[in-house]
């Protein structure tokens, strides 16, 4: 990953957003080339000087204290994804710093797999997928079968071609998965299997490709996801994502459903139909 062009395109791409109305500055009447705010403009809402902001736009301003990524972050009006964001692309990484494995916590699994009744599945650094339970296999596909590098929620939202059609407003739940993506490049600037997997899908995905250079940056916390299953039709999730204490990079996604609700009676017929068989 080439730290400073993310950072400059990234510092680009949230300006560009912007108008001056939308920030509180004077119309000039300068004509505009391009569309956002100018390098002086955000200098100006940030209190730093033009020079030094187009010396941070392109790599050559050093680390910025705290209190200049701040006023940087209200000027550009960024959410907290996106605060977090400029804050890592900000910071000075060890290089090369050793990135650990990823065990999911005994306690952890044991939980998930007492989530019986509704999808569920841990995911990891990456979007990996370290560990899902039955009906999340069932819902969207069964990891656990994949090579371990394959069970990715990146790679099975933008490659598999199932993925497209049980999942309902594909575009948006793909399009956020990037976001999310992007989010953990700018954590996670040497891993080295990140920058495979961004490589991979930048090959064989056109739409990664237009998503990745949106600089989009999410952390998705909870939200509404519609799947099309072959057996039981159309499910309606409302899905919160939760991090464990002590587990940073692991966050335990969950599918819930409206008790009573025909998802819900869904769900008790594929678990009934699929669940394995008792031993004699």
């Amino acid at each position: 990953m080439d730290r400073s062009r993310d950072l400059a395109d990234f510092l680009r791409s949230r300006r560009a957003r912007l108008t001056p109305d939308r920030t509180g500055l004077p119309a000039d009447g300068r004509p505009r080339r391009v569309p956002g705010l100018r390098r002086d403009e955000v200098a100006r809402l940030a209190g730093v000087s033009t020079e030094y902001y187009t010396r941070l736009e392109q790599g050559r301003a050093g680390n910025p204290s705290p209190e200049v990524t701040e006023a940087l972050a209200r000027a550009l009006q960024l959410d907290p994804a996106e605060r977090e964001h400029l804050t890592d692309l900000l910071a000075r990484p060890a290089r090369h710093a050793p990135i650990a494995p990823q065990r999911v916590r005994p306690g952890l699994y044991l939980m998930l797999q007492a989530l019986d009744h509704v999808p569920a599945f841990i995911l990891g650094r990456r979007t990996d997928v370290l560990a899902s339970n039955r009906l999340a296999r069932e819902v969207l596909t069964d990891f656990e079968s994949l090579p371990a590098p394959h069970r990715n929620l990146a790679r099975y939202y933008l490659l598999d071609p199932e993925a497209r059609t049980r999942t309902g407003d594909w575009e948006r739940i793909a399009a956020e998965t990037v976001a999310v993506l992007r989010l953990e490049a700018g954590r996670y600037p040497h891993d080295r299997r990140l920058s495979d997997l961004v490589g991979e899908l930048t090959l064989r995905s056109p739409e990664f490709s237009t998503w990745w250079h949106d600089h989009r940056v999410l952390r998705r916390t909870h939200g509404s996801k519609t799947y099309h299953h072959p057996l039981v039709g159309e499910l309606h999730f409302a899905y919160e994502s939760l991090q464990p204490p002590g587990d940073p990079d692991q966050t335990l996604c969950v599918y819930n459903v409206e008790p009573g609700s025909p998802t819900a009676e869904a769900l008790r017929l594929l678990a009934g139909w699929t669940a394995p068989a008792a031993s004699s």
